[in-house]
């Protein structure tokens, strides 16, 4: 059964998590807005936006759910020597636009257009104004040459997108996130559904109960996290 929801009331409640089982994919809604309200709402409850252009609002709560634990990252061997070179400077919350809009134009393979639609991301730019959403930058130079962005709530982090210009910058962003979580005691990043590159880096699935019950856990922590505090790219 899809839930169609109310677009005027951002307080609307979203129906269980749990109730996804019926879709295989795991969509649980449909409708509703991108209002701060609502999406933080979505998160609490274990459910995320993903739409493309011209289509409307679908809400997913997908069965496995791909997780990654801080203490359980992978970093290859390569990686650790391109972390030690320190050819790349990193940063966090200076440049979110910007890297949500390298997020959207980034071309995927197998993958036409984009599901970061500009209401997307005006959205999720206002979730940053508001502190609830954040970036992390990595920088050769003057150029951004990669990075991501997510939701942090209590002690999750959902991330949504990154992309990458040159060879290892999204990674790099990966793993000084990575280390700036774990030092604030969170417990897990929401990779939303699997892939194989997130399983090299440590990513693993858990069922959707399992993460319901992880879920509700994090996001009732209190972590205190010094988001404005740069990080260089070279290894713990």
């Amino acid at each position: 059964m899809l839930f169609s929801l109310d677009g005027t009331d951002p307080d609307t409640p979203f129906p269980p998590a749990s109730m996804a089982e019926t879709d295989p994919d795991g969509l649980l809604a449909i409708g509703g807005d991108l209002s701060e309200t609502r999406l933080l709402n979505a998160y609490r409850a274990g459910i995320f936006p993903w739409f493309s252009e011209n289509q409307p609002l679908l809400w997913w709560s997908p069965d496995p759910r791909t997780l990654l634990f801080p203490d359980r990252l992978h970093v290859s061997r390569s990686l650790r020597k391109t972390l030690r070179r320190k050819t790349f400077h990193v940063t966090f919350d200076t440049a979110f636009e910007h890297v949500i809009r390298q997020c959207a134009i980034m071309p995927r393979n197998g993958q036409k257009g984009t599901w970061i639609t500009s209401e997307m991301q005006q959205a999720y730019c206002a979730l940053h104004r508001h502190g609830h959403s954040h970036s992390v930058e990595v920088w050769h130079g003057d150029e951004l040459a990669g990075g991501l962005y997510g939701v942090a709530i209590g002690a999750a982090f959902y991330g949504e997108s990154m992309f990458s210009r040159r060879r290892d910058a999204s990674k790099i962003a990966l793993v000084k996130l990575v280390d700036k979580l774990a030092a604030a005691g969170f417990l897990f990043i929401d990779c939303q559904v699997v892939t194989g590159h997130l399983l090299s880096l440590g990513a693993e699935t858990v069922d959707r109960s399992s993460f319901l019950r992880i879920n509700s856990e994090a996001v009732g922590m209190t972590v205190r996290i010094d988001w404005k505090q740069t990080g260089e790219a070279n290894p713990q």
